[in-house]
């Protein structure tokens, strides 16, 4: 789901000054997106109980990793190109960025078809590197003014012809696609934006040194920051996976989907939220108990149940309903 650029392929000619302030921002933001996915996997494989792709918070960490990569992919731009297009340098970039965003689109829709990454951040980067170049030659202001309109463009503009399959990628539809990443031109882009201009007005004010060892450990991994996000995740999420089929899912945190859709039908009638909450945890820790003791449970909970599982899981549920509403 995050965004990460490499400082190598920046764009940068060989002349170009180095400011290790921006590397150690992109190494910060590099941890950043590490820890959000970890979270991710562990919530995903059941390990830890943790709602990560429901909770506003873990939905703001996400969005704000993104907007910080796409700002640096702006400042850097200006520091690669801002004195004028260094083609060869820029193009690699480019090609580069793309390659491992079809390589990303490759891999997910292989894995996971019903929700592959068709335009993620990645494919943002290589395509907001290219909608960018104009707007290195043009007023700071100008350039702010048009990504703050980008930023804010979904909320005037939405749907129609925009809903199109096809142009998902521009951000305008109404109904969000079925994808883990999606970081679309618009609003995303405005951050690119954004960034060229905050660095035509403050690149000469940026501080140059490393900041000591932690700095310069922020640095080196902001300069690999390409490497390390096509890299991560299949790392982390294998090692955890490999951990979830040694040690099995935990318990807690299988169900907890379940009770928090359970609780939020129950308050949505009119109850109390405490109450519904322990309604349901009691309510779903005794449904899954049964349907695990039955065998059905795993195939319930990935929602790959047959019909028949189906039913019987219905059953089990509204006789674990009636115990915990009789206090049993």
């Amino acid at each position: 789901m995050i965004p990460v650029t490499n400082t190598e392929l920046e764009g940068r000619a060989r002349s170009a000054p180095r400011i290790p302030a921006i590397d150690i921002a992109r190494g910060l933001a590099v941890v950043a997106m590490v820890v959000y996915h970890t979270a991710w996997d562990l919530s995903t494989l059941a390990l830890v109980d943790l709602d990560v792709t429901g909770s506003r918070e873990w939905n703001l960490f996400a969005r704000s990793i993104a907007a910080s990569f796409l700002v640096l992919v702006g400042i850097g731009l200006v520091l690669a190109h801002g004195d004028g297009i260094r083609w060869p340098h820029f193009l690699r970039r480019v090609a580069v960025i793309a390659t491992g965003a079809l390589a990303i689109t490759a891999a997910t829709a292989f894995f996971f078809p019903s929700s592959y990454i068709f335009f993620g951040i990645l494919h943002n980067i290589a395509l907001s590197s290219l909608i960018a170049v104009p707007f290195l030659a043009l007023p700071p202001l100008v350039t702010a003014a048009v990504g703050l309109a980008m930023l804010y463009l979904p909320t005037v503009v939405a749907g129609g012809v925009f809903d199109t399959p096809i142009l998902a990628f521009l951000g305008l539809g109404r109904i969000p696609p079925v994808t883990y990443d999606w970081v679309p031109v618009v609003p995303w882009t405005g951050y690119v934006l954004a960034g060229i201009a905050v660095a035509r007005l403050v690149a000469g004010v940026l501080p140059r040194g490393e900041g000591g060892r932690i700095g310069r450990l922020f640095a080196t991994l902001g300069r690999y920051s390409l490497v390390i996000y096509l890299l991560h995740q299949p790392l982390i999420f294998g090692a955890l996976f490999g951990v979830q089929k040694l040690v099995g899912p935990n318990p807690r945190a299988e169900i907890a989907p379940f009770v928090r859709d359970c609780t939020q039908t129950c308050t949505a009638s009119g109850q109390e939220e405490g109450y519904c909450r322990s309604r349901c945890e009691r309510t779903v820790t005794c449904t899954a108990d049964a349907l695990r003791r039955e065998g059905i449970w795993a195939a319930v909970r990935d929602g790959t149940a047959s019909a028949e599982f189906r039913q019987r899981a219905g059953n089990r549920h509204a006789e674990c309903l009636k115990k915990t509403l009789e206090g049993g």
